[in-house]
């Protein structure tokens, strides 16, 4: 079993298969949280969605390198990938402290449209509209009571660990 684990941990074209598995279910899941559950994202939720769609791209573009075949540019690929998800991974535990009340966070930022430039109509807008904080915890796990950030701190550091084992072990 643990041959057979190490086996999949250093073939390439299955990591870069699953980092745009994993990356894309990460944002579909996001997605479905906030249009189909209504959970609106703070400005911290929305960050942490980038580096799972810059890992789609990078992610095709190893599992294509290997392809033609071109390992070592594909594990310049996964190396990217991993710092990704290490840069996704610090962003949600900064994100941990901010909803734990650890430390303030230096960001301010409300959910208003500026499409309409008319000032009073603007002025309108910005006084009705519900500002999403990001020290307040729109979901928690109902069983442990971790909320969104926790999991993704968990699952960014998992997938960086993965990529910089492939990139740093025999590849495939």
């Amino acid at each position: 079993m643990i041959a057979y684990l190490r086996s999949s941990l250093t073939n390439a074209r299955l990591v870069s298969a699953f980092v745009v598995f994993i990356s894309a279910f990460s944002l579909v899941s996001a997605l479905i949280a906030e249009h189909v559950f209504g959970l609106q994202p703070c400005i911290l939720c929305l960050y942490q969605r980038v580096p799972f769609a810059i890992n789609i791209v990078l992610g095709l573009a190893a599992f294509g390198f290997l392809l033609l075949p071109r390992p070592a540019i594909a594990r310049a690929f996964l190396l990217l990938c991993g710092l990704s998800f290490t840069a996704c991974a610090v962003i949600a535990f900064y994100h941990t402290g901010v909803e734990q009340h650890w430390w303030a966070s230096f960001l301010e930022a409300c959910t208003v449209s500026f499409d309409n430039l008319d000032p009073e109509t603007l002025l309108a807008k910005i006084e009705s509209t519900q500002a999403v904080r990001c020290d307040e915890i729109p979901w928690q796990d109902p069983i442990i009571g971790l909320s969104m950030a926790n999991y993704n701190i968990a699952l960014s550091a998992v997938c960086a660990a993965i990529c910089y084992y492939c990139v740093f072990k025999k590849t495939q």
